[in-house]
């Protein structure tokens, strides 16, 4: 599995920094970015050099430690990592996290305070991997042997600190020796499924193909999928979860072709305060995303575009929501709120 981020001290007298691999050149070239500042991780995020909803927390966090060490202003710091992204919430969660661990220590040297904030977002990404892991735990289970697992967009090791929520399912199915093969949809206008997700894959010797998007119902159609695993972004109160535009059509398809739709995802992902998905956030990207792959125009100049980088699958879709605390089923109001009060007992 690929190594998505990491923190970087160079020596004792060195300021650290943040490595992070480019996914915008991927699967062609292994690019790695290194951040010297909050402004550069803020940038990254933003251009989607890293992207996935836990990925870009655990920046987030690093690109909070990068701040402390600038001696920047700290809320200024959080504010403007803030604003990179709208709709994914482990972004938010990981900055209220770091600014919790801020405020405990404000009579701390500034040394120290560095120290202890760099610790911190280290810490955030272990856990990320924990959490992960779990999640393939809880959800290989749930994974039909000898079948095909569709999955949308990426979430995998590329989308988290490692091992991934969605492909985390996956991975862990079949290290528990089930088989299994994957669909991996081309996730348009970014090619996060044909680009990432493939790649990943094809990287643990998993057995991948790839498809068009619009091939999705043909293939849920032919009793060929066992169930669709998919991430998230985002999930209110009741169960409606943000992802990867088009995964609210998957979802539909599932339901008609009676195919299981799962959802993966930590419980930082939770966003409890959102009686639905209507009130979620959803990013807006660039026209050019969209008439143009690569550079390379694909459409008539001055055309309209949208470009929704999100859309809300209602909870009467999905069949159950896989997180590092076990599965949540219908009334997801009941169980999403039990999950995010229990304390996790697996280990993996």
């Amino acid at each position: 599995m690929v190594g998505t981020i990491e923190w970087k001290d160079a020596g004792p007298f060195t300021r650290g920094e943040v490595v992070m691999i480019d996914q915008r050149r991927l699967p062609r070239e292994e690019v790695f970015v290194t951040c010297h500042t909050y402004e550069d991780v803020a940038a990254a995020i933003r251009s989607m050099v890293i992207r996935g909803a836990p990925a870009i927390g655990v920046a987030a966090a690093m690109g909070v430690a990068l701040g402390v060490q600038q001696d920047a202003d700290f809320d200024t710091v959080c504010t403007t990592l803030a604003a990179t992204r709208p709709t994914a919430m482990n972004l938010f969660w990981a900055i209220e996290r770091m600014r919790r661990m801020h405020g405990s220590f404000t009579a701390a040297s500034h040394r120290e305070l560095v120290r202890i904030m760099v610790i911190e977002a280290q810490q955030i990404r272990l856990e990320d991997i924990d959490t992960c892991r779990a999640i393939g735990h809880h959800g290989a289970e749930l994974v039909p042997d000898g079948k095909t697992v569709l999955t949308h967009c990426n979430a995998g090791a590329l989308a988290t600190a490692g091992y991934g929520t969605a492909l985390g399912v996956i991975r862990a199915a079949v290290e528990a020796g089930k088989k299994i093969d994957v669909f991996a949809d081309e996730t348009r206008p970014f090619l996060q499924g044909a680009r990432l997700t493939a790649w990943e894959l094809q990287q643990d010797g998993i057995e991948t193909t790839l498809i068009t998007d619009n091939m999705a119902g043909h293939f849920l159609h032919s009793g060929r999928i066992g169930c669709v695993v998919v991430g998230a972004d985002r999930i209110a109160a009741n169960g409606d979860v943000a992802n990867k535009v088009g995964t609210y059509s998957l979802a539909v398809l599932a339901k008609e072709n009676g195919v299981p739709f799962y959802v993966a995802a930590p419980v930082s992902t939770f966003d409890l305060t959102l009686v639905s998905g209507d009130l979620i956030p959803i990013e807006q990207r660039a026209a050019s995303e969209v008439t143009h792959v690569f550079g390379v125009p694909i459409a008539p100049e001055k055309i309209a575009v949208e470009n929704p980088a999100f859309d809300i699958t209602p909870a009467r879709y999905i069949t159950a929501i896989i997180c590092e605390r076990g599965v949540a089923r219908p009334p997801y109001k009941e169980s999403l709120a039990a999950l995010a009060r229990r304390i996790s007992r697996v280990t993996v």
